[in-house]
């Protein structure tokens, strides 16, 4: 019977529409369950699985935050903090303060009090009297202020970089050019106390403090102005590290002036300028040297520029600066092996004479650098982890999650083999033939990653998933199949059967429908459009029909549908003006909607 012969019900039904990865909220489950159960690293692969699957839900990142402070490693819990805050905040009507109260805690976990208290601060902003937050700043300052109690700087106590610290680097040449910059009083004050976190590890004037204060071998000594210093060794004149492109010249080290080192920078030119001794002598002729090639090398003479970096070697062969300027010559000229070489003869230089963290992480990076270029992923990526145990940067972060889906890619076309596909298509049949369904779902599976652009395949997977009743991974494959085959008539009709299985009425039709439009003779579709207009007009109880609406009121194209002004005044010409709506049925477009609406079971007739 046509809607214009009877009453009209439309249901109003509410329903909360499903995640649109479950792949991910079952990740994230059993990350849950380990963390609970307190397996640490299973929980914070099972994190990683979600956030790779879906990688803008912010829940997934406060999780494997929290994972990863109770297995100790505050700098990694700090960083996916972080990207929680930024996705939560960046979502409209999103209420989620867990972010700041995690990035508080990763700080508080590495003594950086003043950082800690101001991310507890700014998710008080936000969210004001959160109890969480609130508690989290009233711990950090608890602990900030005992410790300031203790007396373990500067000003008294016992100090682990021995008595009178403040006379002893007043004294030295190099370190009392430091004493004007309040953030390295700071540090030096949390040396003293006994920290010893990453942001003062990082940082290369500490690293001279401790060499000098403890006597260490290597530490700047009173006639050395630091032509081996770090400031004569930072990346590039601007202060930034630049991502090094295989068409742009790689950054050489040069020295860095801004803020409180253009002092320094006066200083070593004077000394460089009136040497007393034969180590000055040395050490400007290095520094020289050094300079020389680095213009030589942005003029793109790179035998020139190599000649000059062994020049400065040989003046002061204490310095792995020169060898990594020298590396990054070589990768230029695409010479990776000698590019290599020079940053493993520098990282033996740097280990000798106690060169900083940062200084080892570049030559590591630039070793990453030279097997990336080459396509060597394992290398490379041990490369670049290396360098991220020696001083951790965010740059050669991203740069390590770039190269591993690089790896995953190139892992996964060097797998395809369309023979090899066609072996594993054949024992799948075999498998369905014989009922073991199972079976025959894993040798699909592995078809696939052979041959993924096969829709054949793709297609026998989808009628394996549907024998196990996997009917959303079904509906996935058959997906995949038609979008990698249009006209393939067999997956219109596989999928109208899914649909059919799911109850998805209106989709069944219109899969059979599209089927019929390509092969109007193909009897799968033929009687797959038989049985649904059976089922649709097919008696059930009035749970059965609700539930039916229910699932079909997730569906976006329903809800489109509905919300569509003209169809809306048919719904209401149905009972008030029949004659109007037996007029607008006449238009193919408002009778296929209004078919739709029948066929999913929101608009019921009789």
């Amino acid at each position: 019977p046509s809607p214009s012969q009877h009453n009209t019900t439309q249901h109003d039904t509410t329903h909360n529409t499903m995640s649109t990865n479950t792949d991910a909220e079952q990740y994230k489950s059993q990350g849950n369950k380990a963390l609970t159960s307190g397996n640490l690293s299973e929980a914070i692969t099972w994190y990683t699985k979600a956030i790779d699957a879906d990688g803008t839900n912010h829940v997934y990142y406060s999780n494997r935050s929290a994972a990863h402070l109770k297995a100790n490693n505050p700098t990694l819990a700090l960083e996916d903090a972080e990207s929680c805050i930024n996705l939560s905040n960046a979502k409209d009507g999103v209420s989620f303060s867990k972010g700041y109260s995690r990035k508080g805690a990763a700080l508080h976990a590495m003594k950086r009090y003043g950082d800690a208290v101001a991310a507890y601060e700014d998710g008080l902003k936000r969210y004001e009297n959160d109890p969480a937050l609130m508690k989290g700043l009233e711990e950090v300052k608890r602990d900030r202020d005992r410790t300031a109690a203790g007396g373990g700087g500067l000003g008294g106590g016992k100090s682990l970089l021995g008595p009178n610290v403040m006379g002893r680097i007043a004294m030295h040449p190099k370190l009392r050019t430091y004493l004007s910059d309040s953030s390295y009083m700071e540090k030096v004050n949390r040396l003293s106390r006994g920290e010893m976190t990453e942001d003062l590890l990082g940082d290369p004037r500490m690293m001279e403090t401790l060499q000098v204060l403890l006597g260490m071998p290597g530490g700047v000594g009173a006639g050395d102005n630091g032509g081996s210093s770090s400031s004569a060794d930072v990346p590039s004149s601007s202060g930034s590290t630049k991502k090094e492109k295989d068409d742009e010249p790689m950054q050489v080290d040069e020295v860095e002036q801004k803020g409180p080192e253009k002092d320094e920078k006066k200083q070593e030119e004077k000394a460089a300028a009136t040497p007393t001794t034969e180590l000055d002598e040395k050490k400007k002729a290095s520094l020289d040297a050094k300079n020389r090639g680095n213009e030589l090398y942005k003029k793109k003479k790179f035998d020139e520029a190599l000649k000059a970096y062994d020049e400065a070697i040989t003046h002061d062969d204490t310095n792995m600066t020169f060898y990594t300027n020298k590396a990054a010559v070589y990768l230029t000229m695409k010479k990776f092996d000698n590019a290599i070489e020079e940053c493993e003869k520098g990282l033996e230089v740097g280990k000798a004479n106690f060169a900083p963290f940062e200084d080892r992480a570049k030559a590591h990076a630039r070793i990453g650098r030279a097997y990336q270029l080459q396509k060597k992923y394992v290398e490379a990526i041990e490369s670049y982890n290396n360098a991220q145990l020696e001083s951790f940067d965010k740059a050669v972060q991203r740069t390590l999650k770039n190269l591993e889906l690089e790896k995953k890619k190139a892992d996964s076309l060097a797998y395809q083999d369309d023979a090899k596909a066609e072996e594993a298509k054949e024992r799948g049949n075999g498998f369905f033939r014989e009922k073991k369904f199972g079976e025959a779902v894993k040798e699909y599976e592995e078809a696939c990653k052979r041959a993924p652009k096969n829709a054949v395949i793709r297609n026998n997977l989808a009628a394996a998933l549907c024998k196990i009743m996997d009917f959303n991974g079904a509906k996935r494959e058959i997906e995949l199949a038609l979008d990698l085959d249009p006209k393939y008539v067999k997956a219109y009709a596989r999928k109208g059967d899914i649909e059919m299985a799911m109850k998805e009425y209106h989709k069944a039709m219109e899969s059979y429908k599209k089927g019929l439009g390509i092969d109007s003779t193909n009897s799968s579709c033929k009687e797959g459009l038989r049985k649904v207009q059976i089922a649709i007009n097919s008696s059930m109880t009035d749970e059965e029909r609700k539930e039916r609406a229910a699932h079909a009121m997730a569906d976006p194209e329903i809800q489109s549908i509905l919300q569509d002004p003209v169809i809306r005044q048919i719904l209401q010409d149905f009972n008030d003006n029949p004659n109007a709506a037996n007029n607008a049925m006449r238009d193919p477009v408002v009778r296929a909607k209004i078919e739709k609406l029948i066929a999913s079971g929101v608009l019921q007739t009789g």
